[in-house]
């Protein structure tokens, strides 16, 4: 695929006429882009999907088609794209649940709305696939029935479906009050007692490796259980007896619910594992005291993850800011902090604090203009990009600290061209500064001209509708094909260009 084609087939400003000619002369690849454009016409996608019917499921998921304009007996991947986005006939749906491709029925399956009969036809479907679809999208009351489905994998499915019922997750959960399943995709596929080799040389296995079944379906029931713990209606008291479970999965799983009750809470605290203990230290069930122990933890990523908490408090995030890595983030305990904590957090002599509250954009300007002034660096980086600091400010910010700024300054929405094009001069390491500059909608020219000079920035730089148009011209020969592509995609390309660059492809078929 030519990447200038590709760069022109999105671009906003192409004229009506030259989308017509592009998709008269369309291949597999130019149909594909011309398939994302926003302003397409009915009568142009159409068109499209005539030139190429493997444009029909994008153009379906977009709303571009409808019922009348495809046969489903014809194109079947589109008309189950109409069916799925609520469209189509319910005659399409009667069609397809008869269909004897399984992957057809399956995606039937997954389809809104469909009609009552089609329903009870795909409950009772010989493949496990096609009713474990239906059972992660179905009805309470479908859900309730299908749980008792001899297979395992359709009872997952029932598992992850938020719609059933708590008395029926809980029983998925225990087994109690459900037949014996009978069926795991292991014992489908080999003869058991059979365990899969993680290492397993087939290409052409689909099981995961460690799946086991030794008549118990062993592997396959775990992670049902794993499902329904993962269920938000699971019911609490099903699934509090999990966290001494021996399987990390279940209780990684089972650390996440954020309705657990502190005892669970305090147990999943002292797991041996960091990745559960993490899980725990950013659901928003765990008190304060189950905070501070996790404050303390050894490893990094719990610490992280607590200063992810929403209800954190403050001076242990502080702690925190000091040794979990947070970086430039806007923390949500910040986000939500008073105008009290914020202005305590600002003006603490603490710079790991000042940093925290520099994330917040709506700082008052008292505050704002004294954490610009500060003399910590990676406090002024943190408020650099803060809507509203006046000029004087950021070059003051980039005289004092110098490269450690310059590309926060850069993303700042108020930079002015003239402070743009006066980062473009400062003294290197700048490869994050011109690709922000790049980026800045109020970048100038000869700003601009400085960022196509670095070669990350460059394709970035293509595509600013500042760029002078005759510029625009010359990048669309780049080697690079990014820089291309982005070029051609600039609504500054003269259309006179633009309408060259649909001549030449005319002529050129082997490029589309």
């Amino acid at each position: 695929m030519n990447p200038v084609l590709s760069g022109l087939a999105a671009n906003p400003a192409l004229p009506p006429e030259l989308v017509d000619r592009l998709i008269e002369i369309a291949g597999p690849c130019l149909a594909h882009d011309l398939a994302g454009r926003p302003d397409l016409g009915h009568a142009q996608a159409v068109a499209l999907f005539a030139r190429d019917p493997d444009t029909g499921v994008p153009l379906a998921h977009g709303g571009r088609l409808t019922a009348a304009d495809v046969d489903a007996r014809e194109r079947p991947d589109t008309a189950l794209a109409l069916l799925d986005q609520g469209g189509g006939s319910p005659e399409w749906a009667r069609l397809f649940a008869a269909d004897p491709v399984a992957r057809h029925r399956e995606k039937l399956a997954g389809c809104p709305g469909l009609p009552a009969d089609v329903v009870e036809k795909l409950a009772a479907d010989p493949d496990p696939d096609v009713v474990a679809e239906l059972a992660l999208w179905t009805t309470p009351e479908t859900a309730a029935r299908l749980a008792e489905h001899p297979h395992v994998r359709v009872r997952r499915a029932v598992a992850v479906n938020e719609a059933t019922p708590p008395d029926v997750l809980a029983a998925l959960v225990t087994g109690q009050g459900l037949p014996p399943v009978s069926r795991c995709p292991v014992c489908d596929r080999e003869a058991i007692p059979f365990t899969h080799d993680p290492h397993c040389p087939r290409p052409d296995c689909e099981l995961p490796p460690g799946a086991s079944c030794d008549g118990s379906h062993e592997s396959a029931v775990h992670d049902l259980l794993v499902a329904a713990l993962g269920n938000p209606a699971t019911p609490t008291d099903a699934v509090a007896e999990f966290a001494d479970h021996p399987s990390y999965l279940v209780r990684l799983t089972l650390a996440a619910r954020p309705d657990l009750p502190p005892q669970v809470c305090a147990r999943l605290a002292r797991d041996p594992l960091p990745g559960v203990r993490a899980d725990l230290a950013e659901n928003p069930a765990i008190g304060e005291e189950v905070m501070r122990v996790l404050a303390e933890d050894r490893d990094p990523q719990v610490r992280r993850a607590l200063a992810l908490h929403p209800r954190v408090p403050l001076d242990v995030l502080t702690r925190l800011a000091h040794t979990a890595r947070i970086g430039a983030t806007l923390l949500p305990r910040v986000a939500s902090a008073t105008s009290a904590e914020i202005r305590e957090l600002a003006t603490s002599p603490d710079p790991a604090a000042r940093m925290l509250a520099a994330q917040r954009h709506d700082l008052p300007p008292d505050l704002r203009d004294a954490l610009a002034r500060d003399p910590d660096a990676k406090v002024v980086k943190s408020v650099a990009p803060h809507p509203g600091l006046p000029e004087g400010l950021l070059r003051a910010m980039v005289d004092r600290h110098g490269a450690r700024v310059l590309a926060r300054v850069a993303a700042n929405p108020d930079a002015s061209p003239a402070l743009l094009e006066y980062l473009t001069r400062q003294a290197a390491p700048r490869q994050k500064v011109f690709r922000a500059i790049a980026r800045h909608p109020s970048a100038s020219a000869e700003a601009l001209l400085a960022c196509i000079e670095d070669r990350e920035a460059r394709s970035w730089a293509a595509a600013h509708q500042a760029l002078p148009p005759q510029v625009i011209v010359d990048l669309l020969s780049d080697p690079d094909p990014r820089v291309g592509e982005a070029a051609a995609a600039n609504p500054s390309l003269p259309a006179a260009v633009m309408k060259g660059i649909v001549d030449d492809a005319e002529a050129a078929p082997l490029e589309r």
